[in-house]
């Protein structure tokens, strides 16, 4: 069995390449939360005077519409990632996010230019959702390739450990701009932009990291194999060959997105709207819960190297299964900042039993001619139904007088990936990187 790792590539090199592609991970995820994080002070430059809330609701709509571009982000840049290659389908990516960040920077707001400024805000979003749904399977892909056989594991966790430190990034500048740099006014006017260029300028940084990355040794292998072994490389036509593969993806992804956008987006709401928690200690212990839910990520990973990926993912099963109920309703009558810290600490340990190694999974499951698209397509759409869904789902369950409903939801959701846990094979045992 081949080294999914080429003898070419030095220590140095890989370490490099890992590097690039996760430090552009980073930044991708920071300007998506960018987004949700200004959207309260922005709202107001993009849509005409009248009701706060109707300038949310559109605002959350555009929010919306980015996750359900992310399906074919996932299909476009994972077609291309299988047929141009995972460095270059990473630069595109990367690219796409520069794009829509500096266009919702430098926007004139509706004030001067009337409709159009909506339709533009719109435009960088959709940019924004296929630059994000085309970087999950190309980066899942990448770095999983790139990482040596004996730490595939510890190597591809750094995707999540990335897109939660793009989350925190994006808080920091919030808190950091509200209560040092600018007056409420000041942000409301044009501090709202600074983000924005920030999130543009490192994302011109990322693209000229991820130049310098070396391709990866399965891609190059599979190129080299001629033009015969290149026909289905991308097409869903050949996706549709391994079904069982795509149907895992999807099985195994609808519990554990469920329960990541739960406990790390959801959560900052539901302490303040159901908890009782004030906003600004909300935002303190959702930001403190993350950053130690970043730091577990390789550790799982290099867990799940010693004793497989499948163990990992039953534990998640089986504890989301049986504590998801007791710890929403225990969250949501909770007195004490610290009980809700250790309350969510514990939700994120059980989630990190998915989170850090479901990139790896997914990139095993798939021969490399669809590998990227595999990983891309059936993830992004599970993703906008469970995950993008879970706010509304949570606040549509709450308004109807039956809140507990949503811990049901959760609940039968990560139930339903249990099963396809117990079934499947152990992918660190049967990898298909190595075919």
């Amino acid at each position: 069995m081949s080294s999914a790792s080429s003898p070419q590539i030095t220590p140095l090199q890989r370490l490099r390449s890992i590097f690039s592609g996760s430090v552009g991970n980073l930044v991708e995820w920071y300007d998506w939360y960018a987004y949700a994080a200004f959207s309260l002070y922005f709202a107001k430059a993009f849509f005409p005077e009248g009701d706060d809330t109707a300038r949310l609701l559109n605002t959350a709509a555009i929010f919306a519409v980015g996750f359900l571009m992310r399906p074919l982000g996932g299909w476009l840049l994972g077609r291309y990632a299988d047929r141009r290659g995972r460095k270059a389908a990473l630069m595109l990516s990367v690219l796409m996010m520069c794009t829509g960040s500096l266009m919702i920077a430098l926007t004139p707001g509706y004030a001067s230019i009337g409709i159009a400024a909506p339709a533009l805000l719109l435009l960088a979003r959709l940019l924004q959702g296929l630059s994000v749904g085309g970087e999950y399977g190309a980066s899942a892909t990448y770095l999983s390739e790139m990482a040596t056989r004996e730490h595939r594991g510890f190597w591809s966790s750094f995707q999540y450990v990335t897109l939660v430190m793009g989350h925190l990034l994006a808080l920091a500048v919030l808190i950091a701009l509200q209560q040092v740099f600018l007056t409420p006014e000041q942000l409301e006017d044009w501090g709202w932009r600074i983000p924005f260029l920030i999130g543009a300028a490192a994302a011109a940084t990322a693209l000229y990291l991820r130049r310098n990355m070396d391709e990866t040794e399965a891609y190059s292998r599979q190129r080299a194999g001629g033009p015969q072994r290149a026909r289905g490389e991308g097409t869903l036509r050949e996706l549709m060959r391994h079904p069982r593969a795509v149907l895992t993806v999807i099985g195994l992804t609808m519990g554990g997105t469920l329960a990541f956008y739960t406990y790390t987006t959801y959560v900052h709401k539901f302490m303040v709207n159901s908890a009782g928690i004030e906003k600004s200690m909300a935002s303190l212990i959702n930001a403190g819960t993350l950053f130690v839910y970043m730091l577990l990520q390789p550790l799982f990973g290099a867990l799940s190297d010693r004793i497989g990926r499948r163990p990992l993912l039953i534990g998640f099963g089986v504890l989301g299964t049986l504590l998801t109920v007791p710890i929403l309703s225990r969250l949501q009558q909770v007195g004490s900042p610290m009980a809700a810290f250790g309350l969510i600490m514990l939700a994120l340990v059980v989630v990190s039993g998915y989170t850090s190694i479901n990139a790896v999974v997914k990139a095993e499951l798939f021969p490399v001619e669809v590998r990227a698209l595999g990983v891309g397509l059936p993830y992004a759409l599970t993703v906008a139904v469970f995950g993008g869904s879970a706010d509304y789902v949570a606040l549509w369950f709450k308004d109807i007088g039956h809140e507990s409903g949503f811990y049901w939801y959760v609940t039968a959701c990560i139930g339903c990936s249990l099963l396809v846990y117990v079934f499947m094979r152990d992918t660190r045992t049967y990898s298909r990187i190595e075919d």
